[in-house]
């Protein structure tokens, strides 16, 4: 096992990262974009209700079937410079379809077809760009159609699309953080914590029926090492009163004394061996310090927001690992070395370096032995048509490995698996110095935010404090961990994570709590009695195209309601409501629980 983490061959390190955090498979800040939390017109069955009514004019025009212009018909990026249309259309992914094979002057063909169309209850203009036609929407009617689909999606907003509808419904699992049993929450399985709940929620959202599993690093020859060194130095008093601290500093004192000396090496895979033979005294150990670390565990999911549908391990395979020696070994894959080690040849031409151990040569098992014993056994129970491993990027050749063995057994499944690793964290310190327990830095982020709250006049007036601070905290340290690409690694700041402006989680909470505050002062009336024609300066514009916390921040200070007409402040509470409910969708997809009042 290598104890998810500390010395002895690969390690999922939460199925995480030797110092922590990062995200997506070369960026997942995608969600997070440099202005917030985004929600473009495009999203939704509003967005497709004006995709199909622009295909459709385009349709009696170029003598095509609507069908197959919607997917060339998309939403137009955002400029905060200029108002841009709000879709365009590719014309030479038109051309491609049709039966026209020269090759035409695509800008004068846009400019020609612009021609021929004509504005209408839906689209106010049409212009041409480079290889584009662009259509700019009716401003009140998208002020009305957004505002209604908001309301009436809730939740769902943005992911009623019919761009979705077509998507088959899958069984994914995801496999992520994956903590080191009989060692305290490392702040490397933050980051695998942080990105795997992302990713699903994400599928989730989409309709897919996904299985969050946590995969403990329960097994293996460190056991030995940790049952050994209890034997040694542990005392059941403080086993008790604080079991993972002083499970750790056991394992730290046995390694030091492991290193000089053999006896104590020695003795340290006897009792991994006693552990894989089933001897009931070692078994006993080793189950007490298992359930003591997950117990703890659940505490840090708890305060994380975090929940899993199956809690599993590799002590779970540490039988099931001999089928596939037997697989393995019945397809001429195995081989013995001369030092007794059991391996799989990948290279196919006897190149040692290309090379995978999947048993040692006590006959004990390997990492990759059992998560080959894990993969198999996982498909037989879900049938799955996906699944994910989230953990850092130095398990890329681990798991390369593991999906080429299992393609070389036959199972072409192997193809479904998928590796999502990413960078690592450096430098995470407290006041206390250099930090390595994730429930230091949380209670950390707790502390900060309290000290930066008690400078607000809001408050003394919060009933829960802690629990508030907890929950931007952590917002906190989510957004700075999505702000990067997925495999790059990144130095942590507190002072960074914890600003009030820019793109932190501190502003999103804040925005989040501001408009909440506005909900709270001033009634919502119903929404069909909002006069649109109230949001049509650039402002409320601009905001109903973006839906973003920046810009909602400046424009609550200018877009004023109290004091205004009645019909105009209305407008705007409903606006300032819909980004309200558009932003919490989005904090919650990140795994972010939005706060009403700091």
């Amino acid at each position: 096992m290598a104890f998810r983490g500390i010395g002895g061959g690969p390690s999922r390190k939460g199925r995480g990262g030797t110092s922590g955090g990062g995200v997506g498979r070369g960026g997942l800040a995608g969600p997070v974009s440099r202005s917030g939390v985004a929600i473009h017109p495009s999203c939704g069955a509003m967005a497709c209700a004006f995709r199909r009514s622009i295909a459709s004019q385009l349709s009696r025009v170029l003598d095509l079937p609507p069908e197959n212009l919607i997917k060339s018909i998309s939403a137009v990026p955002i400029s905060k410079k200029e108002e841009v249309a709000d879709f365009q259309l590719s014309v030479h992914s038109v051309l491609e379809s049709s039966s026209d094979h020269s090759k035409p002057d695509i800008q004068a063909q846009a400019r020609k077809l612009a021609e021929k169309l004509k504005c209408d209850t839906v689209v106010s203009e049409i212009s041409t760009g480079p290889g584009t036609v662009n259509f700019k929407i009716n401003r009140e009617l998208l002020t009305k159609t957004v505002l209604q689909q908001v309301f009436e999606d809730g939740g769902k907003y943005g992911l009623k699309s019919e761009l979705f509808s077509g998507l088959p419904q899958k069984k994914v699992l995801v496999e992520f953080s994956s903590p080191n049993v009989a060692k305290k929450f490392h702040v490397g399985h933050l980051r695998s914590t942080i990105i795997g709940n992302f990713i699903a929620n994400l599928k989730e959202a989409l309709g897919h029926q996904v299985t969050r599993i946590n995969y403990f690093g329960d097994w293996g020859m460190q056991f030995g090492l940790l049952g050994t060194g209890f034997q040694l130095f542990g005392y059941e008093e403080k086993l008790q009163s604080n079991p993972l601290q002083h499970l750790f500093e056991v394992y730290v004192q046995v390694n030091k004394e492991a290193a000089d000396d053999e006896n104590v090496e020695k003795s340290a895979r006897e009792f991994f061996h006693r552990l894989e033979a089933g001897d009931k005294q070692a078994l006993s150990l080793w189950q007490k310090f298992r359930d003591l670390s997950i117990k703890e565990y659940v505490q840090i999911y708890k305060r994380l927001g975090v929940h899993f549908d199956e809690y599993s391990g590799e002590s779970f395979y540490r039988e099931k690992y001999r089928e596939v020696l037997r697989l393995l070994d019945k397809k001429g894959l195995l081989q013995r070395t001369k030092k007794g080690t059991a391996i799989v040849d990948l290279s196919g031409k006897g190149d040692p370096s290309l090379s995978c151990t999947v048993m040692r040569s006590d006959g004990t098992s390997l990492y990759a032995t059992r998560d080959l014993a894990a993969a198999i056994d996982r498909m037989n129970k879900y049938n799955f048509d996906s699944m994910i491993y989230v953990t850092d990027k130095g398990q890329q050749n681990h798991f390369h490995q593991v999906f080429q063995i299992l393609r070389l057994m036959g199972y072409e499944w192997a193809e479904r698996c998928q590796h999502v690793p990413f960078g690592v964290v450096q430098g995470m310190k407290t006041r206390r110095g250099e930090v390595t327990f994730l429930e230091d830095v949380i209670n950390e982020t707790r502390s900060r935010m309290l000290e930066n709250m008690a400078f607000s006049k809001t408050t003394k007036d919060l009933e829960n404090p802690h629990e508030i601070a907890e929950r931007v905290g952590l917002a906190a340290l989510i957004i700075q961990d999505f702000k990067g690409y997925l495999l790059s690694d990144y130095k942590f700041n507190w002072d960074r994570v914890f600003q009030s402006r820019g793109d932190t989680g501190v502003f999103l909470q804040y925005t989040h709590a501001r408009l909440s505050s506005l909900e709270e002062t001033f009634e919502c009336g119903h929404l069909g009695n909002i006069n649109a024609a109230c949001l049509q300066d650039p402002q409320s514009v601009s905001i109903l195209q973006h839906l973003l916390s920046h810009l909602t921040a400046v424009a609550h200070k200018t877009l004023y309601i109290k004091g205004r007409l009645p019909e105009v402040a209305e407008a705007r509470l409903h606006l300032f409501r819909a980004v309200r409910s558009v932003l919490a969708n989005g904090m919650k997809l990140l795994g972010i629980t939005p706060v009403s009042r700091m």
